[in-house]
């Protein structure tokens, strides 16, 4: 009897396990080492050479792969230098099922400095894989790859389609990746299911505001400063209104376990020639992040009512706001029920006990599917918290068994997914 014959006699979800753990040391993480390997850092978002290599590796392991290279002008307007989306499709059965898309992002933020290990060589210590990437979120894609290749092998008696999407703009703002593809009319999923976390089932995240605000003044000689109008000046004054906005924050919590109060960062402020020059221009940058009980809209109103009520202050200046980015929050719904209830019901019987719902104070590509009309939630590879995989740090990993349980559990939920309900 082979192995595979074998697996007949047990569960759907022991056979998917036991092929997972045949393939997990000698096939899935050299897979994840690999995708680590090469660099795919954005900015400067150069990730079309990154597309292709990991394209090549799925076709090793037997998919068939999509290679969507999105038009140079986009990419550019984006801030991008060149990205190819990649999308593989399964059909299962006589494909009358629901469509599940897994979506990870290969793009990475650059390593920065104070790694132990080089931050591109995959190296494996106590059970953990370092390397940008290896918790966000290049090891969700592991997961999934080896998920449906399980399924596939174990051809369980199910009806539906399975996508991958594995997409290359998600650290700044997703319009080149799952945005593209789904305006594009290339994917139109019945269920999504996006990088997350091994011990929890993520239904909501924060959304992300973000605004310029330029300060134009009149250059004068710092000897006769009153002769100028100082443009660092007056965004010292939005800067004081908005850390005092800030403040009030605190008192504002999401009904969302998991996400806190709202959280405000003047990120970035430039300005000024000379010491001995009174500034005639100065920009700052601020991100609002944006709870999933509250309205965009209104965060952005009361945002310009505080900036330009300050920025008024100092005579001579003109303060102007205007939008960089505007991220919606992940909402949940109801639709979003069977994909909950697919992965608690998969992890109970890896884990033998269910994984909670809860959301999360990120904001990621989910809610462009979401806000498509794609019940979306996030489940992947990772700890309880991004902050315990050093995610966007020096010594960013993933704890190997966080991955093997992963993988286990989302084979398992596409199982449930795309079985007939029993009558």
């Amino acid at each position: 009897m082979s192995e595979n014959d074998s697996c007949y006699e047990e569960t759907a979800t022991d056979c998917l396990g036991s092929v997972i753990d045949r393939d997990f040391d000698h096939a899935q993480v050299p897979f994840l080492q690999k995708l680590v390997g090469v660099p795919s850092d954005n900015p400067p978002g150069d990730c079309a050479p990154h597309a292709v290599f990991s394209a090549g590796l799925l076709e090793e392991l037997g998919f068939k792969v999509e290679r969507h290279t999105v038009p140079q002008d986009f990419v550019e307007r984006h801030g991008m230098k060149s990205a190819t989306n990649l999308i593989i499709r399964e059909r299962f059965g006589d494909g009358s099922g629901p469509v599940v898309a897994l979506n990870a992002h290969g793009d990475v933020v650059p390593p920065g400095e104070g790694w132990i290990h080089d931050p591109y060589a995959g190296v494996i210590e106590d059970g953990r894989l370092y390397g940008r990437g290896a918790a966000v979120s290049k090891s969700d894609f592991a997961t999934y790859a080896f998920a449906l290749r399980a399924l596939k092998e174990v051809c369980a008696d199910v009806s539906g389609t399975i996508e991958l999407h594995l997409t290359y703009d998600e650290e700044i703002g997703g319009h080149v990746g799952p945005g593209w593809l789904l305006a594009e009319g290339l994917s139109k999923p019945d269920y999504v299911v996006s990088a997350g976390f091994t011990y929890d089932v993520m239904i909501a995240h924060n959304g992300s505001l973000q605004l310029d605000v330029a300060f134009m003044g009149r250059a004068a000689h710092s000897a006769w400063p009153e002769t100028g109008a100082d443009a660092i000046e007056a965004a010292c004054r939005v800067m004081s209104a908005l850390y005092a906005y800030r403040d009030k924050l605190s008192g504002h919590h999401s009904s969302i376990e998991g996400i806190d109060a709202p959280t405000l960062v003047i990120g970035t402020i430039e300005g000024g020639v000379a010491a001995n020059v009174v500034p005639a221009q100065a920009r700052l940058r601020l991100e609002r992040r944006i709870l999933p009980d509250e309205q965009a809209d209104n965060v952005e109103a009361e945002l310009r009512r505080v900036i330009t009520r300050a920025g008024s202050e100092v005579a001579g200046v003109e303060c102007t706001v205007s939008q960089h980015l505007l991220a919606l929050p992940l909402v949940p719904n109801e639709e979003q029920a069977p994909l909950i209830h697919a992965l608690q019901d998969a992890a109970e019987a890896v884990f033998g006990e269910r994984i909670n719902e809860k959301g999360m104070p990120l904001f990621t590509d989910a809610r462009i599917y979401s806000n498509a009309g794609c019940p979306t939630v996030l489940y992947g590879a990772g700890p309880r918290r991004l902050q315990d995989a050093n995610g966007h740090r020096a010594n960013e990993h993933v704890v190997l068994e966080d991955m093997r349980h992963a993988t286990k559990v989302v084979a398992g939920a596409l199982v449930r997914l795309l079985s007939p309900p029993v009558a």
